[in-house]
């Protein structure tokens, strides 16, 4: 049900498919690679139905590895290099009965360059209904974890063939940036798309403002999928004007809200460069889009495959590539197959704009604030790199708002208290001014590149 995939990448023979450590590898030689892995997993005794973790850097290895497990109708549980810790708990909750950890990348006589793969059997049987759907299918599968950030990751359970079914005939290769990894559903679309279409994917092992940068005009990165905090990074670091761009001729950015500001200045610092908002989640896949406007937070979404409703201001969205379930949580789909995304929204006419998840809203006294609202409103003070707002517990209120800023430049923290009081006050609403305001050097996101808000 996969091999039309490989089938036509075959048909890409020499064009360049993946760059990975700064080498460029052609289509042939990752269909070698994911033959070579084939061999690997028939001389372990790998099975169709299996549930596989591969964790390792999203390199061509790791993508011919996975590749090679769903032609092989495994269920394949991804994941990036992690600590010890975070990983018991992933094999655990995904019921791993196989861990692979992937070796390097082949050199040129096709041989392993690094110190191979390591295969570990753990003893486990994963008998999760959900995995016996997918084994009287037969059909392979993909376990992806959220991010955690507000407490026990869920782990979805997805239908290979319904994912791969996405990717119509080639039409645009592009060159695109792998800036989020194969954990993740944006990760395994850029993936997918790229190959489908015959582009070449450049991976990175570090993603900072001026690596990035560097790709891109190093290997003419025409695609940069990636996220608003990471942008609002990249302007923050001027690395934008230290390389050419040139090449760069679309840059989606999703995962979480975008603040306005971010958006407008971005606008202006890459001219002729498309802005597109994506919006995708692991149970449901990547929908369709299109941005009003490159200045804009409204959004179109849907398409072949997808529908959407709005109820009480929150998104639900139904899906033909959603997930089978959650491994460790039930599955919030209503009667009609429509999936509850607890992001806030508001609309104008057929356009959307998504406000943030439902469980982040901040109430005061019974007032709605959505951090990012306020966000907006102390990035535009200059003094202000970044900020992340949430909120905290009050015995009066309920809760009030607290705001962790980043400065562009020191400054005695009492006099950005009252600088972000006196410029929110202006601006917003009494009670969605940051009643507690909190100075600090740390990047504000995860490992993901989103900001991380914990309500206290």
């Amino acid at each position: 049900m996969t091999a039309w995939f490989l089938e036509r990448m075959h048909g890409f023979g020499s064009a360049d498919a993946i760059v990975f450590d700064g080498r460029t590898y052609s289509y042939a030689e990752l269909l070698e690679s994911t033959a070579q892995w084939q061999e690997f997993l028939d001389e372990k005794g790998v099975r169709a139905g299996q549930v596989v973790a591969l964790e390792g850097p999203s390199g061509i290895e790791s993508c011919a590895g996975l590749l090679a497990l769903v032609a092989r109708g495994a269920i394949v549980v991804p994941m990036t290099p992690l600590p010890d810790a975070k990983r018991t708990e992933f094999h655990e909750i995904a019921e791993v009965e196989i861990a692979v950890t992937v070796g390097g990348a082949p050199g040129k006589d096709g041989k392993d360059g690094g110190d191979g793969h390591l295969l570990r059997h753990t003893g486990r049987t994963a008998d999760h209904e959900l995995y016996g759907e997918l084994r009287t299918a037969r059909t392979p599968g993909l376990v992806l974890f959220s991010s955690g950030t507000t407490g026990r990751s869920k782990a979805t359970v997805l239908d290979m063939t319904k994912v791969l079914g996405r990717y119509g005939e080639a039409r645009r290769p592009l060159r695109t940036l792998g800036f989020l990894n194969l954990d993740h559903i944006g990760g395994i679309n850029t993936l997918l798309h790229t190959l489908s279409q015959g582009g070449t994917l450049v991976t990175l092992a570090d993603r900072t403002p001026d690596t990035v940068c560097a790709a891109v005009a190093a290997h003419r990165i025409e695609v940069l999928p990636t996220t608003p905090t990471f942008l609002n990074m990249l302007l923050i670091s001027g690395a934008h004007r230290e390389h050419d761009l040139s090449s760069l001729r679309l840059v989606t950015y999703g995962t979480e809200p975008m603040p306005l500001g971010v958006l407008q200045r971005l606008d202006a610092a890459l001219p002729g460069v498309r802005l597109k908002q994506t919006y995708g989640l692991s149970e449901l896949g990547i929908l369709p889009t299109r941005s009003r406007d490159n200045d804009s937070l409204w959004v179109k979404l849907g398409g072949e495959g997808f529908d959407y409703r709005i109820r009480d201001g929150i998104l639900w969205i139904r899906s033909d590539m959603a997930m089978l379930g959650y491994l460790n949580a039930p599955a919030p789909f209503d009667d009609e197959g429509y999936f509850n995304t607890q992001d806030a929204v508001e609309t104008d006419g057929d356009y959307v704009r998504i406000l943030g998840r439902k469980s982040e809203i901040i109430n005061v006294a019974g007032e709605k604030v959505y951090p990012s609202e306020v966000e907006d409103v102390l990035l535009e003070m200059d003094l202000i790199a970044d900020a992340t707002v949430s909120g905290r517990h009050s015995h009066v209120t309920g809760q009030v708002v607290q705001a962790t800023v980043k400065l562009t430049r020191p400054a005695d923290p009492r006099e950005v208290a009252r600088r972000v009081r006196e410029h929110c006050g202006a601006r917003l609403q009494p009670y969605k001014v940051p009643l507690l305001v909190q100075v600090s050097q740390d990047d504000q996101h995860s490992e993901r590149f989103k900001k991380i808000r914990s309500a206290a």
